[in-house]
């Protein structure tokens, strides 16, 4: 609730019929993706918990759950939400201090309720999904950026735009590595991260090459010894975060509509973040 006070204003419009504040909306789809349940759902608990209102300063109405598909869909509110976790990522930087360490990596959320089994089953081909790309900061757990596209994709088409979110979130707090799995593997991202903005890239590199080497710049330097030494090992907490995701929030989206299922998936990583 605080968070959403430095990031949203009372209203939308000054049209509006002053009903319930966009603070009071954004409260709802958070805990929306809390509690798993849909709008109608999230309504109709609200309307038998008496004291969850009055925290949420709804004691005298309740908005209809269509008044919170909307808001839902509006093209800013993903970016509030994108904010408030940029805010949390950013304390957990300031709280690791000099030794402050991110991880980035991706994984997917279903569009459908059909699972992998299944589709196999009917012989059809899993062809579309939310691809959830993230930067973590390492050590406390919690995320400080994210790209949503659609998957499946290679991970170095959201590098650029998940390294300049990550860092420019992080603001005068940049960690002092970067680690990422082998899908990041690339050396203008490793020239990114230290050449543009003096943050140590750790990547493991891909072999391509009969003779196990490897091209490039900064690519040789990923031997085993040297990841091993500058703690690749952390990288893991960015998968113990997206394994706790899709246990605690599901990994199957409800919303059917692109610009929804997007803002859900935010509202998914904002809630567990949250949580944490």
């Amino acid at each position: 609730m605080s968070l959403g006070q430095q990031h949203l204003e009372p209203y939308g419009s000054y049209k509006s019929r002053h009903d319930f504040t966009q603070r009071q909306l954004m409260r709802c789809l958070i805990l929306k993706a809390y509690l798993k349940t849909s709008y109608r759902g999230l309504i109709d608990l609200l309307a038998g918990h008496n004291a969850l209102r009055e925290i949420l300063g709804l004691e005298d109405k309740l908005p209809h759950y269509t008044a919170l598909q909307k808001f839902s869909a509006r093209p800013g509110v993903g970016a509030v939400a994108e904010a408030m976790v940029g805010r949390i990522g950013r304390a957990a930087l300031r709280k690791e201090g000099a030794k402050a360490t991110v991880a980035i990596d991706s994984t997917g959320l279903q569009p459908t309720g059909a699972s992998a089994y299944y589709v196999s089953r009917t012989g059809r081909k899993c062809s579309k999904f939310v691809k959830l790309s993230l930067g973590l900061v390492c050590g406390s757990l919690l995320p400080l950026s994210m790209v949503l596209d659609w998957g499946p994709s290679y991970e170095k088409k959201q590098a650029f735009e998940l390294l300049e979110k990550t860092f420019n979130a992080a603001g005068d707090h940049l960690p002092t590595k970067l680690l990422g799995d082998a899908g990041f593997d690339a050396d203008w991202v490793h020239g990114v991260c230290r050449e543009v903005w003096g943050v140590e890239s750790w990547i493991k590199p891909v072999v391509h090459r009969p003779d196990g080497t490897v091209g490039g710049y900064y690519r040789p330097l990923m031997t085993e010894r040297a990841l091993k030494k500058n703690g690749y090992g952390q990288r893991w907490n960015i998968e113990s975060f997206f394994s706790g995701l899709k246990r605690f929030c599901g990994s199957t989206l409800n919303a059917r509509i692109e610009l929804c299922q997007r803002n859900e998936a935010i509202f998914r990583v904002l809630a567990y973040a949250l949580h944490r």
